[in-house]
This record gives structure tokens, C-alpha cells and sequence, in this order.
């Protein structure tokens, strides 16, 4: 590996990284063309949070059932208005699926390339870090696929001014929607993991975070306003409350990883 060379320069580092990139696309798209040959497999898991009977609608129907306010059927109509939307939307999702299945990879080849200014133990860190950073991705994921996207879409798909509008939902509204959130909640979902990252390399401390916690909280609520697809308080708080969340968890951990340096030099 070219960063076990202390004497490579600047530019043959570039070229190591753009080597590293070239190998995640390359496995991105090997797994998004088989993710494409499973059409009904991957819609039929993409589409489930559009239906009535999905899982998370099932167990509100529960819950409202005990508390005694039983919670409406919905049916929504999916369509489609432009001629080669499904067929997009059939590559894109196949690309996502992709990108989903090589995230192991990915971050195991981006860990290597930056593991050396880690210093000790850097094959630990690297098993430690793909390990979790998928973990956490897929937390992230899970949360939006089954908590935050069908909540958000059950709110705004059944939601009405006038019972002489009816929602007709555009496949590429649903698609951009569905991948927008769940591709966010995972991203998000990594701020632990890169807060442990910065840590070790003593770019970040917990004194830093909590002195600026409270700017913390206005940055979330602006960064959620952004990258929500819709403009509604609801979803808005569906998704900055798992982000600030995960910046007390962060500071815990970067707490964490500065009292072991302590002890260590120590």
C-alpha cells in the first residue's frame, strides 16, 4: 500500500486515492447490476412502505387498538407521468442497492488509506471501523426505512385541503423521497463514528463539542430544515431528534477516547 512509503509524494498519494476510488465504483456497480436483475425483489422492499398492510402502519393500528383510537386505512395511487421514469427509477434504486451492498468495502478501503496516521494498532482500527461504521449505516437506514420515511409518508400522502383533491403520487416523487431519506439517515448516522475518527487523530475534543453544543443545536435543526425533502415541522423533528441524539453520543465517545490517551501517556 502506497502510504506504507513515507517517502511518496503528495501527487503519488493522490494516485493511490484515486485508485482506492476507482475500486468502489467498481464493486458499487458490480453489486447495483446484480441488484438490477432482482427487480421484484428490490421493489417489492423499495414500495412496501407505500402499502397499507407495511409492518410499521401494522403495529400503529396495535397500539391505537389499546389506547382505544383506531387509526384509518389509507390507499394511496402511485403513477407514473414520463416514459422512461420507471425504467430510471429502476437503475437508480438498482445503483443505490449497490452502493449499499459495497459499503462494507468501501470504508474498509478508505480506512486503509488513512489508517497509517492513526499509529498503533491500526488493523484494529480498521476491523473496528468498518465494522461499526456499517453497523451505524444500517441503523440509520432501518430508522428511516421503517420509522421516519413511512411515518412521513403516511402524513403527507393521506394529508388533504379538500376532499376535491385527491394525492396522485408521481413514482419519481415516492423514489426521490424514499432514497433522499434513508441514504441521509445513514449518512447521519455515521457522525460517531467520524467524531471517534477525528478524535484519534486529536482534531476534535468533547470540551470543543460541549462548548458549542448549544450552536450544535441550531446547526441540526438548519442541516435537518435542508436535507428534508418536505417543508413540514413533522419530519422535520423526525429528523433532527436522532441527529442531536447522536451528538451527545459523539461527545461521550470523543470523551472516551481522550481519557484513554491520558492513561495510555500516562
Amino acid at each position: 500500500m502506497a502510504h506504507e512509503d513515507d517517502n511518496l509524494s503528495f501527487w503519488d498519494h493522490l494516485d493511490e486515492l484515486r485508485s482506492v476510488i476507482l475500486r468502489i465504483v467498481g464493486i458499487s456497480l458490480l453489486f447495483g447490476i446484480v441488484a438490477f436483475c432482482f427487480k421484484d425483489v428490490l421493489f417489492d422492499v423499495v414500495l412496501a412502505p407505500s402499502k397499507s398492510d407495511f409492518i410499521t402502519y401494522r403495529l400503529l393500528a396495535q397500539l391505537g387498538s389499546i389506547w382505544g383510537t383506531a387509526a384509518p386505512d389509507f390507499s394511496v395511487d402511485m403513477i407514473n407521468t414520463l416514459l422512461s421514469q420507471q425504467f430510471i427509477a429502476h437503475m437508480k434504486t438498482a445503483f443505490y442497492a449497490g452502493l449499499f451492498c459495497a459499503l462494507p468495502y468501501m470504508l474498509f478501503a478508505l480506512m486503509q488509506f488513512v489508517v497509517p496516521a492513526l499509529g498503533r494498532d491500526a488493523k484494529r482500527y480498521t476491523i473496528l471501523f468498518v465494522g461499526a461504521g456499517y453497523i451505524m449505516f444500517l441503523l440509520g437506514v432501518l430508522l428511516g426505512y421503517f420509522v421516519i420515511f413511512p411515518l412521513t409518508f403516511r402524513f403527507l400522502a393521506t394529508y388533504m385541503v379538500s376532499d376535491e383533491v385527491v394525492n396522485m403520487i408521481s413514482l419519481s416523487s415516492y423514489m426521490a423521497t424514499f432514497t433522499s431519506m434513508n441514504v441521509i439517515m445513514g449518512v447521519i448516522f455515521e457522525m460517531p463514528i467520524l467524531c471517534w475518527l477525528f478524535a484519534k487523530l486529536s482534531i476534535l475534543t468533547a470540551s470543543f463539542m460541549r462548548q458549542y453544543r448549544r450552536h450544535a443545536i441550531v446547526l441540526i435543526l438548519v442541516v435537518a430544515a435542508i436535507i428534508t425533502p418536505t417543508s413540514d415541522i413533522f419530519t422535520l423533528f423526525l429528523v433532527s431528534l436522532p441527529m442531536w441524539l447522536l451528538y451527545e453520543l459523539s461527545i461521550a465517545i470523543v470523551a472516551l477516547v481522550e481519557r484513554r490517551r491520558v492513561s495510555v501517556e500516562a
